[in-house]
């Protein structure tokens, strides 16, 4: 009877440690941090499925992301997708503006704000139709920094009291272009970046017939940290110093158009992470302002450029990947800045411009793939006796190994590196036979393996253990190219929240990084969201034979698409935009296929066609020398004009 009450006793017991250690979408969405980064705009539901909703407060209107994932493939596109959802555009829009305006109303702001949307942030057709649309209600304009992003301003903008703001380097069209645009009733203000370009402009603009309404790029002192932290200071490559701006004033003055300069310009910076630096700047900035209203201009506008940042790892800090600000601070103290420098000297508050695009645009877009397959870091089982004559270095590692308890991890971890590397130089010494070096190897993660599920008993294991994870964490290869859809992953170390879209009602008993389909070591992803910035591996779930694993790469949305380069001739994604409507439903409201093998390699200044004149003639020869026959070679030039057509990721 004792002995029934102690199988009983055992059983509550295990079933009690099942229930503590059972998961949960909140143990999910916390391991993966999701309301620290989504912005209000991406949830787990109870189910396990990835949502998006079209607002943070609109938890009613969620649409399961794997739903629209399955409605992709029964509409025949391809993995891997690139997402957008519009409502977060329009989300995005009206928070900046509104948020700007209650500031504005709360301070007793005199002037207003206004947008200006800098086109280089993303330049795709369907993304600058959508910024028009959206920001109408609030005159939220366009930025173009080249001849090309002004024609494609001047030709989607409608709104004539929308700023468009011309910067960059100009030359002769390009002003005719913007004093096009005066003339015609659009707001466009001609920004000048040198000192070479206002004789030019004062030049045209008489040739035209136009009065231009002019601003002063100018180089702070101030400086951001970041990546982009030569965007501001004295050695900043744009602008025009204090020495110069003077000379522009007197040479306004003395052609009698003073009066057109009416804006003061600088850009800080992208992804401003600390609000310091903004309001540092913004103070500078105000003074150039001031000074400039005394000269007599007719001063109306300051643009602060971008640098309203995106907190892309949820830690709220001043990392790079983050910022230590909220959207109503950020306006606030904007507001708060301009009124206290320009009120002491009793000057008009100014219409504020920012050129907002990466927090606009980030949350607008998710890239979306498959797994293909992985690569496990699990030792074979090691052999029941070592073989006879083995090298004594290859005995030493297994007394290491069965000698591992949790007192002496660190002085294993020690003995079993050194003995591998030993035994690799008797290898690169013929010492060791190929054979007694694989029996090494396997010893070797053998013992790694068991360091860490030792360790997990210590409350503070050795500083090594976190590197031992990463050693023993699977490669998931995925269905993408990194140099393709997250450049800046590559380039700059960008940190992107990664996390599976599905599944999330199960427990992810793996850790991976994750690698892409091209052939480069560089097209891999091992920087992960983490609890204190980052981590080097993303716990993921175990793969089920005949069932796709999904993964979404979040706010993806600024700059990714326009970076892209084609490494290994991989292009463009699928594109698809969802419309979410007030009953829960969607719209496929558009759809743009990716890149077809024919189409990259036109871009690379091969003709397709002629291709496959070449390729058919080399078939043809084959069916001459009987390598095949003449209905053989009809399928070899089935297969080839297939792939042609096809796209250029993977495809099942």
């Amino acid at each position: 009877m004792g002995a029934d009450y102690i199988v009983i006793f055992a059983k509550v017991v295990s079933n009690l440690s099942d229930l503590l250690e059972s998961w949960s979408v909140e143990r999910s969405s916390e391991l993966y941090r999701v309301a620290e980064w989504s912005g209000g705009y991406f949830r787990v539901s109870e189910k396990g499925d990835m949502l998006v909703q079209p607002s943070p407060s609109a938890s009613d209107r969620a649409v399961s992301i794997p739903a629209i994932v399955e409605g992709l493939k029964e509409r025949g596109l391809d993995m891997p997708v690139l997402l957008r959802i519009e409502n977060i555009l329009d989300a995005q829009i009206s928070q900046l503006n509104e948020t700007f305006i209650a500031a504005m109303k709360n301070l007793g702001y005199r002037g207003s704000f206004l947008g200006a949307y800098p086109i280089k942030v993303n330049q795709q057709k369907q993304v600058i139709d959508a910024m028009v649309h959206y920001g109408g209600p609030y005159h939220h304009g366009l930025e173009a920094g080249s001849k090309a992003e002004l024609i494609a301003a001047m030709g989607m903008m409608i709104d004539k009291e929308a700023p468009l703001v011309c910067n960059g380097y100009k030359d002769e069209e390009f002003v005719d272009l913007a004093l096009t645009a005066v003339k015609l009733g659009f707001r466009c203000i001609l920004v000048v970046e040198m000192p070479s370009e206002l004789p030019l402009i004062i030049e045209r603009s008489r040739a035209l017939g136009a009065t231009p309404v002019l601003g002063v790029r100018i180089k702070l002192a101030s400086q951001a940290g970041g990546h982009w932290a030569e965007s501001g200071g004295e050695r900043s490559i744009f602008g025009l110093n204090t020495t110069q701006l003077i000379d522009a004033v007197d040479l306004l003055v003395e052609e009698g158009l003073l009066h057109c300069l009416q804006m003061v310009h600088y850009h800080l910076g992208s992804q401003i992470s600390n609000i310091r630096e903004i309001r540092t700047a913004v103070n500078e900035a105000c003074r150039v302002y001031a000074g400039l209203v005394k000269e007599g201009a007719a001063m109306k506008y300051l643009d602060l450029g971008g640098g309203l940042a995106v907190d892309y790892d949820g830690s709220q800090s001043n990392f790079l990947s983050s910022r230590n600000y909220s959207l109503n601070e950020y306006c606030t103290d904007i507001c708060e800045a301009v009124m206290t420098t320009l009120d002491e000297q009793g000057i008009d508050h100014p219409i504020i411009i920012t050129e907002t695009g990466r927090a606009l645009v980030a949350y607008y877009s998710v890239l979306l793939f498959n797994v293909l397959d992985r690569t496990v870091f699990e030792p074979d089982p090691l052999p029941a006796e070592m073989p006879k004559d083995c090298h004594p270095q290859l005995t030493n590692m297994l007394e290491s190994l069965n000698g591992l308890s949790i007192r002496n991890i660190q002085e294993t971890l020690n003995d079993t590196i050194y003995y591998r590397d030993e035994v690799r130089q008797l290898f690169n010494h013929g010492k060791i036979t190929l054979r007694e070096r694989s029996l090494a190897e396997n010893i070797f993660w053998t013992t790694l393996n068991r360091i860490l599920q030792t360790a997990k008993q210590l409350k503070n294991a050795p500083a090594e253990i976190s590197e031992i994870e990463r050693l023993l964490s699977d490669i998931y290869y995925c269905n993408f190219s990194l140099f393709q859809s997250l450049p800046d992953s590559w380039a700059i170390d960008q940190l992107f929240p990664v996390m599976p879209i599905h599944r999330l009602n199960e427990k992810p008993t793996r850790n991976a990084i994750i690698a892409d389909i091209t052939c480069d070591c560089d097209g891999k992803i091992d920087s992960f969201v983490d609890r204190f910035g980052s981590k080097r591996f993303l716990p993921l779930h175990e793969l089920k034979e005949l069932e796709e694993y999904y993964l979404g790469v979040f706010l993806v949305g600024a700059y990714q698409e326009t970076l892209g380069d084609l490494h290994n001739l991989l292009g463009d994604t699928n594109v698809v935009t969802v419309s979410l409507h007030e009953d829960g439903k969607y719209d496929f409201s558009g759809e743009l296929e990716g890149d077809t093998v024919a189409d990259i390699l036109s871009y690379v200044e091969y003709d397709p066609k002629r291709l496959l004149m070449k390729f058919r003639k080399t078939a043809e020869m084959a069916v001459k020398e009987g390598l095949i026959s003449p209905l053989e070679r009809k399928t070899v030039m089935q297969v080839y004009e297939a792939g042609l057509r096809g796209y250029t990721y993977f495809e099942r």
